[in-house]
């Protein structure tokens, strides 16, 4: 099924918005610090062809990395909003990488009108844990300052083994494709932002999806930081993966969301299991 583009206006500007598919609930990706709306590429071609699915590059990023600032996590949650909003989509579930995810726990707080679940894929945790230091921020922030630094965190830290040529090629394009300062409030503000509060303020079903072997949010640091404050989550942890699951794992991850629409579909109340009918951990076939 052919993706069409549109608009969306948020404050600043407009958002590229790319959509497809007629069959809910419908998908809304958030892509993590250093993508884009393509790194989903993978995960959404292993969907069903009529599954409804939403996603476009966050402000500062790609298409829209025009928009002013500021770029902290509550405009961004702002921007969600607005994409949902005018993308009258009817019951959807937010998908939320990395970054991606922290945005995602934030605008599900705020518990909007045809949420019906949220999927956060390696996830930056609610709470920070002890290892995000000033040193440690610091030294992210430069992480995508040339594509020679972007391919040593692919090497070193963000996969668990060597991507394909093209996507690897995609991931440098998009690492880079960001002004200074939305390149640099995540790792200099974002990651170490404590949004605990409204991580308890989310209502509806939570599945996590972690990869065994990621070095940026290894599935012990999410049974720690994220778990305790999300009684009602489910963890999955793929094995031998990394952290950039959208490209090192699409069909285990699409595997996951075709779970995900299927339970909240066939949930009377549109909104999948009751809460804490499906907490504990497992790991992904």
């Amino acid at each position: 099924m052919t993706e069409t583009t549109r608009t969306v206006r948020v404050a600043g500007g407009t958002i590229e918005v790319r959509a497809k598919g007629h069959t809910g609930p419908a998908l809304v990706f958030l892509h993590y610090w250093g993508g884009s709306a393509a790194t989903w590429d993978e995960v959404v071609g292993r969907l069903p062809a009529e599954q409804a699915t939403v996603r476009f590059d966050q402000r500062g990023w790609g298409t829209s990395r025009a928009l002013p600032g500021p770029y902290g996590l509550d405009r961004l949650a702002d921007d969600l909003t607005r994409v949902v909003e005018a993308s009258d989509l009817g019951p959807y579930v937010l998908v939320g990488h990395s970054m991606g995810g922290k945005v995602g726990q934030l605008v599900a707080a705020r518990r909007p009108a045809g949420l019906v679940g949220l999927v956060l894929v390696a996830p930056a945790p609610p709470e920070p844990p002890a290892a995000v230091t000033p040193r440690y921020r610091e030294g992210l922030s430069h992480a995508y300052d040339s594509p020679r630094s972007v391919e040593e965190a692919l090497d070193h830290v963000l996969t668990a083994g060597p991507l394909p040529e093209p996507l690897r090629a995609a991931v440098v394009r998009d690492s880079l494709a960001a002004g200074p300062k939305a390149r640099q409030e995540w790792p200099l503000r974002g990651i170490a932002e404590d949004i605990t509060d409204a991580a308890r303020r989310i209502t509806v079903p939570v599945t996590v999806v972690a990869g065994e072997r990621d070095a940026v949010e290894p599935p012990q640091v999410l049974r720690d930081h994220l778990l305790p404050h999300l009684p009602q989550a489910r963890l999955t942890t793929v094995p031998g993966a990394g952290h950039l699951l959208p490209l090192e794992a699409p069909d285990a991850l699409a595997a996951v969301l075709r779970d995900v629409t299927a339970t909240a579909s066939a949930s009377p109340s549109r909104g999948g299991p009751s809460h804490g009918s499906h907490a504990g951990s497992r790991t992904a076939d």
